[in-house]
């Protein structure tokens, strides 16, 4: 499964998408700081599934529709920070997907995560990430679950790392920094965080006219994390 995420830039990089998914061949695109009301329903062999409707800065999810059926779709407001009680600009910070890869015959939980800014403690971020991740839980209990997105986590990742370990999921940073855009907050902002599946690669790509670059996520899922088969059941 090729997985992309980008963070738009308050929807600039919007015009992006479709040679972007095209390119790099994507099956499922997550967005951050969309706005939900330009997005299109179609991206070439995309299809929007779900997108936030309560946020300034929305999320969305696009996915191959020849390869995946979404059984369920759900956006999850997380705790939040002093700046999103002063300008509420997300309501909602989590979009999980629950999907069927009807390629492998598998369920999996797939989620675009966009977590408090900078301006927020690191300890408020890891309250998000551990909340996130237990709805995630909730919405696909036992399944494979990929989280991607923009975690405004630059530094101090052992700790992130080793209480992702603790709790059952591996923390995937790329190939190269996400954000250069402020010398003082150079880094890996945006990254993954799964359970049940094995990541081959996660891969910065090229500049857009975003502060962000899009990530790349090559995963699998593993042999042994079957799941029966369940009724088709549309969104």
């Amino acid at each position: 499964m090729q997985i992309i995420s980008y963070n738009l830039r308050k929807n600039r990089a919007v015009t992006e998408l479709g040679a972007l998914a095209e390119c790099h061949e994507a099956d499922v695109l997550c967005l951050q700081e969309a706005e939900a009301v330009a997005l299109p329903t179609r991206l070439g062999h995309l299809e929007l599934v779900h997108a936030t409707e309560r946020n300034r800065l929305g999320l969305a999810m696009y996915v191959r529709s020849d390869r995946f059926h979404a059984r369920s779709a759900n956006t999850f407001q997380l705790k939040k920070s002093l700046h999103d009680r002063l300008l509420a600009p997300a309501h909602e910070r989590l979009l999980g997907v629950r999907l069927h890869d009807l390629e492998a015959r598998r369920d999996l939980v797939v989620a675009s995560f966009h977590a408090a800014p900078l301006t927020a403690l690191n300890s408020l971020r890891r309250h998000q990430i551990h909340a996130a991740l237990a709805e995630l839980r909730i919405l696909g209990p036992g399944l494979p679950a990929l989280m991607v997105g923009d975690y405004n986590y630059p530094v101090f990742k052992g700790r992130l790392d080793s209480e992702m370990r603790d709790s059952g999921y591996e923390l995937s940073l790329s190939d190269k920094r996400t954000y250069t855009r402020y010398r003082m907050f150079r880094g890996h902002f945006d990254f993954a965080t799964s359970a049940g599946l094995d990541i081959a690669s996660v891969r910065t790509l090229d500049r857009g006219t975003s502060d962000h670059l899009p990530i790349l996520i090559s995963a699998q899922h593993r042999a042994e994390d079957r799941v029966p088969e369940l009724p088709l059941i549309s969104v």
